[in-house]
């Protein structure tokens, strides 16, 4: 869906009525979509009960949208469930600097998913694996035979590869491990690949003469990438050679390089949240992706070429936009309808794109202002309420505290109480030049 840039104007300034309006016109969301949103229409119980165990209740997460993002020419509103301060403004005014002055590009190296099935003590591994590799088109057609759904859409399993592991517990013996490369179309897939895993286990058995162990995907899905790239033109060559700087800093010290990669999985998470993904496997395997080389990396890659910045990232990335939680969920339906996508695919690349944009935020704070300004400026709104401040004392005590920040350059839960007990007692707060009564 095309977008004109100027929607996206002051949109964090509208009451949150007006946003929800603007959202849903250049979204196409109906008032059931709207209902979802705002929770007019609560998420049942009674299918809840049916997703976990034990079920007892809710633990709502707010959902906003960042803005601002032309990603592959396209602008669209991202979708963004997370509880952390600061994240989705750090992301729209990033990209709202992007747009003004570079672009957003995308695209995907490859589109399948690893099941696993183990041989966890082989005699004779280089026999086993001719007869694996004999028997390669037999276990790929019975493999298919599982899933002909998946098939009839395009997908399934494509092809199968064996892997030698030494064992670690000194007997000599070999592991080895089949992995099944499976095109999981727009689902996740885990499901399904492990349905597959489980059902060639007596065959592979039969044909090998040695007994399967785990049977199970892998959440490091290196033949499925998404990549994402950035580049900002004529940028202020300090604040360049600065980020620059970071992403070294990043990649010879392990204990900066999770942090680095923390501050990207801040936009990668909220987005596979909203949409009903896996959140946790994706963080499992970016974070197992980033060590890959044997020693922890940034995920990402910032470098000056002339005058102009230029960020990369590249990392794995299996989600769907069909099955699972997305099929159930109302809200994960409506988030994908914020998207205007449908394909897994497109989703993949939009989580990479503000992955990396989110990172470059986080690297242009601490290159300039430092991370704690912005980030206790936003702070302010949480202080006001765990201080106790009611719903229309809020916005004049995050006033005050915005001023003592100015001023004092801190600002704590002891502050904010202090501001809250003067408001409700109609006096001057010390360090604010002005009276908030």
């Amino acid at each position: 869906m095309n977008r004109d840039k100027s929607e996206m104007e002051g949109f964090h300034r509208l009451p949150r009525q007006e946003r929800i309006g603007r959202l849903a016109r250049h979204c196409d969301l109906d008032a059931h979509d709207v209902e979802v949103l705002t929770g007019e229409r609560q998420f049942s119980l009674d299918v809840a009960e049916h997703l976990i165990e034990n079920v007892v209740g809710f633990f709502p997460i707010p959902m906003g949208v960042a803005t601002h993002f032309e990603i592959d020419g396209r602008l669209t509103y991202i979708p963004m469930a997370v509880e952390e301060t600061s994240i989705i403004a750090a992301a729209s005014a990033t990209a709202k600097w992007i747009t003004r002055n570079g672009c957003i590009t995308t695209y995907s190296r490859g589109n399948l998913i690893i099941g696993q099935v183990q041989l966890p003590s082989v005699e004779q591994p280089e026999r086993a694996r001719q007869i694996l590799h004999d028997n390669r088109d037999l276990l790929i057609g019975l493999a298919n035979a599982c899933v002909p759904g998946l098939v009839a859409r395009g997908g399934g399993v494509r092809d199968l590869a064996v892997r030698t592991l030494d064992r670690p517990d000194g007997s000599g013996r070999s592991m080895l491990v089949i992995h099944l490369l499976c095109d999981p179309c727009d689902a996740m897939g885990a499901n399904l690949i492990n349905q597959v895993c489980e059902a060639l286990k007596p065959r592979i058995e039969e044909l090998t003469s040695e007994k399967v162990g785990l049977c199970i995907l892998s959440n490091l899905v290196d033949g499925k990438l998404a990549v994402a790239e950035v580049v900002v033109r004529n940028i202020e060559p300090t604040l360049g050679r600065g980020i620059e700087e970071a992403t070294l800093f990043a990649k010879a010290d392990p204990y900066r390089a999770t942090t680095h990669n923390k501050g990207i999985l801040n936009g990668v998470d909220p987005i596979l949240i909203a949409t009903g993904n896996d959140w946790r496997a994706v963080e499992a395997g970016a974070h197992a992706y980033a060590a890959r080389s044997g020693t922890y990396q940034p995920l990402s890659d910032w470098r000056m070429h002339g005058s102009d910045l230029h960020g990369r990232i590249e990392l794995p990335l299996a989600v769907g936009t069909v099955g699972g939680v997305t099929r159930v969920h109302p809200t994960a339906k409506v988030a994908l309808k914020i998207l205007g996508i449908s394909h897994a695919d497109e989703l993949a690349r939009i989580c990479a794109a503000v992955g990396l944009v989110q990172n470059l935020g986080a690297l242009k704070a601490l290159s300039t202002v430092g991370i704690v300004k912005g980030h206790m400026q936003l702070h302010a709104a949480n202080l006001a309420i765990a201080a106790g401040a009611d719903i229309h004392e809020i916005a004049r005590v995050r006033e005050s505290l915005a001023e003592v920040l100015r001023v004092e350059k801190t600002i704590n839960l002891s502050r904010a109480r202090e501001i809250l007990d003067a408001l409700r007692g109609g006096r001057v707060v010390s360090g604010t030049p002005t009276s908030i009564s």
